[in-house]
This record gives structure tokens, C-alpha cells and sequence, in this order.
């Protein structure tokens, strides 16, 4: 009977919410936007010209790859030029909006940036990864044009030691809500006991609009299931006379039976729809997906999902997307997360800091596991790009931060900071301790808005007393660094051979590999206690802009995907440590092996390609990588012998190194991999003829939507007649593209080049170009075409729905 009447009530909210107009409009403020680069005088003015030399165009937008690759600007920040840009939208009110709050939201202005509205300023950002509202509604005409102006700075040039990308380059939302509403962030769903029986959900809702008031507000929040069912409801009621600016209100704790428990494998996500009503009219409705999971850390177990241990296997990488730099598209973060669970990967670490909004609720929907990071250092100088000091915006930032992600079930752990053990001014307030106190106050403050969980530090590159490596002491005093012991996970970037010694030291450490270098390869997975440990994060496994080593190469490339997502050979060596099915692949010795001591380790790549385009008569070096017993390598039916894979040294298992294999005439090379004898699996690569056609593959052709957000990636290959892709063709290629979609960017993942991402024609590289189109805000057909001289062209039609 409690249950029917329960269902009976959250019906008739249902009804009545549909029933009544909208409370809470959030639009989405991306498009026809004006931009020019350039400091200008006078550009926030409400009289200013913006019809000459303004470009329009949409958001997200990085102004900053569109520049000029500038070898005198450094390779940090990925030979870009520091600049500045300025935005500007015209827009109508609605004279619906009489009477009601409308609010500008900026999910990011990178690096820093003013904003204004009708001449007037209204905000600003000085951290670009997080964002802001500000209140309009005084500053509306309704009966003429409404203008936005906003300033962005990419900021000084040792102002961050990675490239940031500059502009609009996340989501802007236009918000109409009433003056009584659920404040920014104001959700938080948490699920405090799970069996498999039922899980408890608590929902604590932050309000606004009350202070001082005697008002009867009821606040209703209704429980859905991932197919939509109703399956709980709780209420309560606003609190009387407060005299805070906002209050926050924990309804009464309710629970799901039999609930979907989100993981890896099953991401199922939960909806909790919150609702004000007064006088029996809804003024605020907000809703929230979340998670239905627990989380687990110990010394003695490392992480456990749901009650069952589970060995983070990840990436640790700066945040652009490629040829689109930083901008925040939910297609190229998309793809980025479905390359990721193909190649076994379960977990990424957003270094360092926080990434998007669409990023989150892309790895919720994905299953990803997210070490969600704040900054880099805790200094007002060094890395800090901002105009006030970091020691002054910190209190700011931190609620940001946690009342944004908090919801998020793919969020494991909160990281406060990056490598701070190398100069005490790097470690925050100046206590003496090493940033400990620094880190207990963040700490105090996170658990504010979020006790549900734990909090870290990734540290690197010394140990306890700031002992550097080229100290005859690093050595012999094998300490952890003092932040490190008293953090609740321990995270190290690299170093991962004196995990064991560091525990001898510390053994309530729970550890974390926070960073992996790519130069070991393996090594640094199987070089881990799985049992005890909380996994490790792989820097720079997809190539990134900035932290370059030198001109030309534009940023990091030691890497196991090129920056278009296409996968190296030692890719697979990964997949084939972080996935039970077996696999084989060959990857031939191509140009050498570049290393470089980085940041106080060795890091690097060894140059291989999977092609048997060779030179006549040569001899190749190569590897087989497989999880496999034993691989056998026939080269044109003929065998080079079996050999073992030797699991018992890390720096070689899964690794199978092959001298002097006769290349001949060509032909073809095939790697058979056998467990027990019996085959599992095979690698074959043929000596292709000449490049004869462009042959064109879409990645997501059945989906793809016409909102003027959603991105096609088209990737094109030059190919042989007999369908084979030709790795030395270098032709260029020209893309013509028609229809309900645009193309914004051509890329060939080539790391070195000088050319810029626009345009419509480019050189293939290694047989390989990439086009991006943007959909267009209405449905209908697409054509794209790319041709080359000499080659047949490769057409396909695609719709937007």
C-alpha cells in the first residue's frame, strides 16, 4: 500500500510537471558567435564594429591551433604564439523572461578571461578549466539587441608548461530560472550502503532565493531507473527564515531494490529528477544521472569496484583532442573512450586538471574510471598562469571543482596536485612540512562537499627531503616523500621499482602508479603487485600538443597512438598485457630508437611500422608482441624458427625480438602465436603493389546528429588494387564537402608537420589523411569526396539526423 501510494503521488508530479511550463530553461549558447584575434581597444562596448574582419562561427573553439606554428615560441606550449581573442554573440530576450533570473554559464575561458554584457562586466575567469555563472537579468533590454563580449588570454608563456589551446573552447548555456531555484550545482546524489539486495540513494539539494524568507517550498525527488521506470521518491521541505545565501537540504534517505550496479562492464546510470514546488506549481526542476557503486581502498588490496578488486589500467594525458585542439566535442572525447575499451584500457587520470563537463558524462556512459585532478602545482609563480595568486583563489576553485563532478559514479578518486616535491615553494603555504599542511587543508575542504571519496597527491620526481636524483643520497635513502605517506592514496609518477622499498619504509601506504613512462613499455604493469596495488596510468599514450623536445615535432609523441587515435605497434604490446584474448602483432624496426632524459627519467620511442614495404634485398630487425606461449614467423611460407615468450622478466614479456629476417622481394611475413601448441592467434602483413585509389572509411555513419555539434571523422587511406594500404604514399589529397555539414579540420597525424589543420587539402602521411566535419543545425544528406592525382577518388553519402 506505501509503495502504490508513493507511485500514486510521484505520477501526479510527473503530470504536473509536464502540465505547467517549463521551470528551469538551460539553452545551449554556442552558436553565431563573432571572433577576431587580437588585443583590441574598446571590442566589449555595446556600439563596437563587429561587422568588418569578425569572423562568425560556433563553439567550442580554440583559437590558438588555428595560429601559425612559431618555432621562437617555444615547445612547451606547442610552438603557439601567446595571444588573445574576443568573442562576441547578439542575441534577443524574451519577454518571458520578465520576472525570472537569466544567467550566463561558461563552462571555460581558456586560459583567462572577462566577460560582458551590454558594456557592462559581469565576470571573469582566472583558472580556464572551470567555470562560472553570472547573473544578467538586470542588465536585459527587451527591446533591443543584447550583446556578450568576452576577452580571452592563452596568458604568459611560463604561464603553464603544456599547451592550453585559448578561447571558448567549452559549452556555453543561457539559463532562465526563477528567483527561487536550486543553486549551481546544487544536486548531489550519493548511495551510502549497497548490497545486492538495495542500495540506499541520498540527495541533498543546495537552495537559493530563500534567505530570511517564511516560505512553503516542498522539495520532491523522484528515483529512475536506466530504462526510465520510477523506482523510489522522497521529498522534504525548505527551511524556514535561514540566513545563508544558499542552504543546503539532505532529503530522506530512500532505497532502490535489486538496484544496476555501475561498472566497467555495466555503466548503468540512474537519473534523480528534483522538483521545488510552491502552491502546488513547480518553480525548479533539475536532473542528475548517477551511479550505483562502492569503492574500495587499501594497503591491502589496492581498489575495489563493488566489493571486487579491480587493477586500474590507464592513461594519464593533457587534455586536446587533436586536429580540433582543445575544444571540447563530445564526438572526439567519444572516440577517444571507445579506442581506449577496445585496447583494454579502463581508466584515465585528467592531468592536470579537471577536463570537461561532456568528458564525465562521456566516461559515466563508458564505464571509464576517472582520477579527477585540480591542478598542477600549488604555487602563485612557477606554472601558475593566473592574474591573482593560486593561494588566493584555491577556496574558490576547490567547491567549483567538487560540487560539478561529484555526481559522477566514473570518478574514483579527487588527485589536489602534480609533482610538488622538487622546491618547497612548489608545495603551497610556506609550513616547513613539505606541502602536508597544504594538502590537510584542500583535504578539509573537498570532504566538505564530498566525504563519499578519497583524496590524493601525484608525486614526482624526489624523495622525502626533496633528495633529487643526481644526489649521491637518492640511493641510499629510499623514503617516500613526506606528502606521500599522509596523503589517503599514494600516487608516484614513475619510479614504480621502489614501490617495495618505499613500503618497507610506509607500509600503510595504499599505491598508485599515477604515471607510467611509455619508454618501459610493459615493464611498468607487470612490474606492479596487482594484488595490492591500485594500477597505473600510462603519460602521453595518445600524442598531445607542447612538451616538445625540439623543432619540428610540435609536441609529446612518445606515445602508443599517434594524435588522429591511429595505434603504433607497441599499442598492441599494451592490449596484449591489459586483455585475456590472445593476439599477435609484427611492428618492423623502422627509423631508430629516440631517448631523452625528460623530467628526471628516460623517456622515448623506438620508430616501428606493421608494413612489408621494404628495400629489395634488405634484412629487418623487428618484434612480435603476444600474450600468447610461443610465436612462430613464416616469411613467405618459409619459417625463421619458434620462439618463447619469457615471462618471467618484465622488461621482455609479452616482447619477441627477431634479427636480420630476410625481406627478399617481398611477399609476405606472418606471425603465428600458440598456446599449448595449438594456434590462437596470427599477425600477416603483405608487400602491397602501387597506389592505385583512396579508399574511405566513416567512422560513425549511422549516428551521427544534426545538432551543429556532432562530429563525422572520415578517414581516408591510399590503397593498392588490391585493396591494401600502401604506407609510402605521400600525394596530397583534397576533400570537397556538400550538404547539412561543414568540414573543419584536415589532419594526417603527422607530428612534425608545419601545416595548419585548415583548409580542405593536405599530404597523406603514410598513407594516411583524416577529414572532421561538423553536422549542420538541420537533418539532410552529406557528400564528402577526396581525390588525388592519379588515384581514384573515394566518395561517400551520409545523413544527419
Amino acid at each position: 500500500m506505501k509503495n502504490f501510494i508513493l507511485l500514486s503521488f510521484l505520477v501526479l508530479q510527473a503530470v504536473l510537471v509536464f502540465a505547467q511550463e517549463q521551470p528551469r530553461v538551460s539553452q545551449l549558447f554556442n552558436f553565431d558567435w563573432k571572433f577576431r584575434a587580437g588585443d583590441l581597444k574598446e571590442a566589449q562596448l555595446v556600439t563596437y564594429d563587429d561587422d568588418d574582419d569578425w569572423r562568425v562561427l560556433d563553439l567550442p573553439h580554440d583559437f590558438q591551433i588555428e595560429q601559425t606554428w612559431d618555432e621562437s615560441a617555444g615547445g612547451a606550449r606547442g610552438f603557439k604564439a601567446m595571444g588573445t581573442g574576443w568573442y562576441r554573440k547578439h542575441f534577443k530576450a524574451n519577454p518571458a523572461w520578465k520576472g525570472k533570473r537569466v544567467l550566463l554559464d561558461f563552462e571555460g575561458i581558456m586560459l583567462v578571461g572577462d566577460v560582458w554584457v551590454n558594456g557592462r562586466k559581469v565576470g571573469s575567469t582566472d583558472y580556464g578549466y572551470l567555470g562560472f555563472e553570472t547573473d544578467i537579468t538586470d542588465l536585459l533590454k527587451y527591446d533591443e539587441d543584447n550583446v556578450v563580449a568576452v576577452w580571452a588570454s592563452t596568458g604568459k608563456k611560463d604561464g603553464s608548461r603544456w599547451y592550453t589551446g585559448g578561447g571558448l573552447f567549452r559549452d556555453v548555456h543561457l539559463v532562465i530560472k526563477n528567483p527561487i531555484a536550486i543553486a549551481r550545482h546544487g544536486v548531489f546524489v550519493s548511495t551510502p550502503k549497497i548490497t545486492e539486495q538495495r542500495a540506499e540513494v541520498s540527495v541533498q539539494v543546495e537552495l537559493e532565493g530563500i534567505r530570511n524568507k517564511s516560505l512553503d517550498i516542498e522539495i520532491n525527488a523522484r528515483i529512475l531507473a536506466p530504462d526510465g521506470k520510477t523506482v523510489a521518491g522522497t521529498r522534504g521541505k525548505a527551511p524556514q527564515k535561514s540566513k545563508l545565501q544558499t542552504v543546503e537540504v539532505s532529503l530522506p534517505i530512500v532505497t532502490v531494490d535489486s538496484p544496476g550496479l555501475w561498472s566497467c562492464e555495466t555503466p548503468n546510470l540512474y537519473t534523480a529528477e528534483v522538483s521545488l514546488v510552491q502552491d502546488g506549481k513547480v518553480i525548479d526542476c533539475v536532473t542528475e544521472t548517477f551511479g550505483i557503486r562502492t569503492l574500495e581502498f587499501s594497503p591491502d588490496f589496492g581498489f575495489k569496484l563493488n566489493g571486487k578488486k579491480l587493477f586500474l589500467k590507464g592513461i594519464s594525458n593533457h587534455h586536446d583532442l587533436g586536429a580540433v585542439g582543445v575544444a571540447a566535442f563530445d564526438r572526439a572525447i567519444e572516440r577517444q573512450f571507445q579506442l581506449m575499451k577496445r585496447f583494454g584500457y579502463n581508466h584515465i587520470r585528467s592531468s592536470h586538471n579537471p577536463y570537461s563537463e561532456s568528458f564525465l558524462k562521456l566516461a559515466d556512459k563508458y564505464g571509464i574510471l576517472v582520477v579527477d585532478e585540480l591542478i598542477d602545482k600549488w604555487s602563485d609563480n612557477s606554472y601558475w598562469g593566473g592574474r591573482v595568486p593560486f593561494t588566493q583563489l584555491w577556496y574558490q576553485m576547490i567547491p567549483e571543482w567538487i560540487k560539478r563532478d561529484r555526481n559522477h559514479p566514473s570518478v574514483i578518486l579527487w588527485s589536489l596536485g602534480n609533482e610538488l616535491q622538487m622546491r618547497e615553494d612548489l608545495a603551497g603555504f610556506p609550513t616547513g612540512d613539505w606541502g602536508v599542511t597544504t594538502y590537510r587543508i584542500f583535504d578539509v575542504l573537498v570532504k566538505r562537499y564530498d566525504k563519499t571519496r578519497k583524496t590524493t597527491v601525484a608525486m614526482f620526481p624526489a624523495r622525502a627531503g626533496a633528495i633529487g636524483k643526481n644526489e649521491p643520497e637518492f640511493n641510499t635513502k629510499v623514503y617516500p616523500p613526506e606528502l606521500a605517506t599522509v596523503t589517503e592514496v599514494s600516487s608516484f609518477n614513475y619510479r614504480y621499482l621502489n614501490y617495495a622499498q618505499y613500503l618497507e619504509k610506509c607500509p600503510h601506504m595504499t599505491v598508485y602508479q599515477s604515471e607510467a613512462t611509455t619508454n618501459e613499455l610493459a615493464a611498468p604493469f607487470f612490474g606492479m603487485d596487482h594484488d595490492k596495488m591500485v594500477g597505473l596510468a600510462y603519460w602521453g599514450a595518445i600524442e598531445y600538443w607542447g612538451e616538445s623536445n625540439g623543432w619540428p615535432k610540435k609536441g609529446w609523441n612518445f606515445s602508443f597512438f599517434n594524435h588522429c587515435l591511429e595505434p603504433y605497434p607497441q599499442a598492441y604490446l599494451i592490449k596484449s598485457a591489459f586483455c585475456e584474448e590472445p593476439l599477435v602483432h609484427i611492428g618492423v624496426m623502422d627509423n631508430g630508437k629516440e631517448a631523452i632524459e625528460w623530467n628526471d627519467i628516460m623517456v622515448g620511442s623506438l620508430s616501428l611500422a606493421s608494413h612489408w614495404n621494404w628495400a629489395t634485398g634488405s634484412m629487418q630487425n623487428l618484434y612480435t608482441y603476444t600474450n600468447a606461449d610461443e610465436v612462430e614467423l613464416l616469411v613467405n611460407g618459409k619459417s625463421m624458427g619458434i620462439r618463447k615468450n619469457d615471462r618471467t622478466d618484465i622488461t621482455r614479456r609479452n616482447i619477441i625480438y627477431w634479427e636480420n629476417i630476410p625481406y627478399g622481394k617481398g611477399g609476405n611475413i606472418i606471425a603465428v602465436a600458440r598456446n599449448n601448441g595449438k594456434e590462437v592467434a596470427r599477425h600477416r602483413l603483405e608487400t602491397t603493389g602501387k597506389a592505385t585509389a583512396l579508399k574511405m572509411v566513416v567512422e560513425n555513419p549511422e549516428d551521427w546528429k544534426a545538432d551543429g555539434m556532432d562530429l563525422q571523422y572520415v578517414k581516408v587511406y591510399a590503397v593498392d588494387n588490391k585493396g591494401r594500404v600502401v604506407p609510402d604514399t605521400k600525394d596530397e589529397v583534397t576533400f570537397k564537402v556538400s550538404g547539412a555539414a561543414r568540414l573543419i579540420a584536415v589532419d594526417n597525424g603527422d607530428h612534425f608537420t608545419d601545416e595548419l589543420f585548415t583548409g580542405n587539402t593536405k599530404k597523406l602521411h603514410k598513407g594516411f589523411i583524416m577529414a572532421i566535419l561538423r553536422s549542420d543545425r538541420s537533418g539532410g544528406e552529406v557528400v564528402i569526396t577526396a581525390s588525388s592525382k592519379g588515384l581514384k577518388d573515394a566518395v561517400k553519402k551520409l545523413v544527419t539526423k
